[in-house]
């Protein structure tokens, strides 16, 4: 259990902290954040995208939290989660005692509850609860009732019940209790989220609830297939993936919070509550690597019925059941997170085109294939008819590209690629004898786009792939290239674009995604380091044969996460602090794969077919 030395109120809890100071908890249909002070200042209810009913990691405190922490001075607080699961202990040190408040939610409950239960270790010690309720994203004011064994708590569709043993009182718009836990007391806290218009679920025992959980979190973790240098690391972040899973769909988010910002102050603030087809993609390699089939063939069923209909309307993000629309708006009454505004919900993404996405989705299709995922119920091959068909000439269109430009449509070197990854991808299913296709023609495409990629997308001068066709900028996309087989990473242009992005694009000893230009991005300058790109590198590096520059890497960045293993989006080396939504899908993903890379090479030293993601390495024909 690592260590930390606070001294603070309840309300210095409440205010906005280092995002790397908060944990997460979840029961795969919403999550919470979770302050080393014991504030939970993020949760939505029910759903990972339903409206937040604490909200003040964006706001304030009276934009809704709820605080069970010592009344005293704090000594010393430790926290960890409990080993393989999503359990989180928080030990309070006081000159009087000790306490500890253990936080969790149970997985597949039909009726969403937030599990707390303060526990008494050593000496007494006074304690006191403050819980602010504000429905809509801390906008709306609840009318509030005490009942027999807490308060109700009721606005429009939504009520939460508040179920505990201590005695809570109002107070200017709070519900507030004091009370004394001495050694070896037990005092339980449960949360329940209902409709309005249904009646209150009966009451449940909160340690018994917390030992259910425990009981699902750890059968789950047991059946992890990796066990190699890094397990501890891996399987938290195959824990994050897991607890970011939208159960009753398949459905994976990239995050489960919204506008946590690129840049303390700045205005890259977006919603990430939704699944991106790349993201989840990822994911769900991730996932089948670690032996974790069932999540990837309901995954693979949600994106089926996601992108069922025509292939000129794939949305590179949906909702979690499969929502197209997801219209970006902005809530003025939230000042965001240090004041980083403005606070975004919805994201209009949805409405990009993004060529990568195609590679990615026929691609994932194609390994679930391979691992005997596909259901005869559920037939796949019309999708990658519909899918290739369209994308045989929309491929020569210029896109978004894969950061989701806000700039001008460009011929992105990477979303070529990918178009190609699609095209190998069908050759191979027609090899296999998955597709009656005429094989010449997918691959004379395939070839196509492979030497238009390497004529147009390479800049002799520079010796490097560049960002978008006839561009003299870089971005960290491109070490994408051997990963998915297009080249080996010892190809002399990979080797001389791995050098360029060295010199160019890495700062601090961490890699920037792209050559900044508001031209290009049509945003304004300023973000951190965009995590899953130093991962890149460090697989670029194992695939060179640079195994002790891969492990270096490698380690700096699992330095970065925070005390109970976890990593947002970016992280900002000047100030030492973790940026952008958190914890982050895409940042975990890239740890597990870059383990399982080293850990292929030390068991198979310099085999060159090792591939980030279980990509089969192609045939290079240039």
């Amino acid at each position: 259990m690592q260590e930390d030395y606070i001294a603070g109120s309840i309300t210095e809890a409440a205010l906005s902290l280092p995002i790397e100071d908060y944990a997460m908890i979840g029961d795969c249909h919403t999550a919470a954040l979770v302050s080393r002070q014991g504030s939970i200042d993020w949760l939505c209810f029910p759903h990972f995208d339903s409206p937040a009913c604490f909200a003040s990691l964006l706001g304030k405190p009276e934009n809704g939290h709820w605080t069970i922490s010592p009344a005293e001075p704090i000594r010393k607080t430790t926290r960890r989660y409990r080993e393989g699961t999503l359990i989180l202990e928080t030990e309070f040190e006081t000159d009087s005692g000790s306490v500890l408040l253990i936080d969790g939610m149970t997985p597949g409950n039909d009726v969403p509850e937030l599990l707390r239960l303060v526990v008494g270790t050593r000496g007494k010690v006074a304690m006191k609860m403050e819980l602010v309720i504000r429905f809509d994203y801390g906008a709306v004011v609840p009318w509030v009732t005490g009942t027999k064994c807490g308060i109700d708590a009721i606005a429009g569709p939504d009520r939460l019940s508040l179920r505990t043993d201590v005695q809570v009182r109002g107070e200017d718009l709070t519900s507030v209790a004091e009370f004394t836990v001495r050694e070896g007391q037990k005092i339980p806290f449960d949360l329940t989220w209902y409709p309005s218009h249904r009646d209150e679920p009966s009451k449940k025992d909160v340690e018994k609830e917390i030992q259910d959980a425990e009981h699902w979190w750890r059968e789950w973790s047991g059946r992890c297939a990796y066990n190699g240098q890094w397990k501890d690391a891996v399987l938290r972040s195959l824990i994050t993936l897991k607890a970011l899973t939208f159960t009753p769909t398949g459905g994976i988010v990239a995050s489960p919070t919204t506008s946590l910002p690129e840049q303390l102050g700045g205005v890259r603030n977006w919603d990430y509550r939704l699944c991106w087809v790349r993201d989840a993609s990822l994911s769900l390699k991730a996932l089948m690597d670690a032996g974790y089939l069932e999540e990837a063939r309901e995954w693979r069923e949600w994106l089926l019925r996601a992108v069922a209909g025509s292939p000129s309307e794939l949305n590179i993000v949906y909702g979690l059941h499969g929502e197209r629309r997801l219209p970006e708006f902005e809530l003025p009454w939230l000042p965001g997170y240090a004041d980083s505004a403005p606070v975004r919900i919805g994201n209009a993404a949805y409405k990009q085109f993004q060529l990568d996405i195609f590679g990615e989705l026929i691609s994932t299709l194609y390994e679930c294939r391979k691992a005997n995922l596909v259901d005869p119920a559920i037939k796949t091959e019309g999708v990658g008819r519909a899918l290739l068909k369209f994308l045989e000439t929309a491929w020569e269109r210029p896109d978004d590209g894969i950061w989701e430009m806000r700039g001008p449509r460009r011929n992105f070197t990477h979303s070529k690629v990918m178009a190609w990854l699609a095209m190998d991808r069908a050759v191979k299913s027609i090899q296999d004898g998955w597709f009656n296709e005429d094989l010449a023609r997918w691959q004379g495409l395939r070839d196509r786009i492979h030497d238009q990629v390497c004529s147009q997308g390479f800049d002799p001068e520079l010796n490097s792939f560049v960002q978008y066709y006839g561009s003299k900028h870089l971005d960290a996309s491109l070490l994408m290239i051997p990963l998915i087989g297009f080249l080996p990473a010892t190809d002399p242009r990979m080797i001389g674009t791995v050098k360029a992005i060295e010199d160019n694009l890495m700062r601090d000893g961490f890699v920037n995604r792209y050559t900044i230009d508001p031209d290009v991005d049509g945003m304004p300058h300023g973000e951190g380091q965009f995590l899953a790109c130093s991962f890149w590198l460090a697989d670029n590096y194992v695939l060179q044969g640079r195994r002790e520059e891969a492990e270096r890497l490698f380690e700096r960045l699992l330095s970065l996460r925070n005390d109970v293993g976890l990593l947002s989006e970016e992280y900002d080396p000047e100030a030492k602090r973790l940026l952008g939504n958190f914890p982050q899908a895409f940042s975990h993903i890239g740890l597990i794969n870059t383990a399982f890379n080293l850990d292929r090479t030390m068991s198979d030293e310099g085999r060159d077919e090792t591939a980030t993601y279980k990509y089969e390495r192609a045939t290079p024909r240039d």
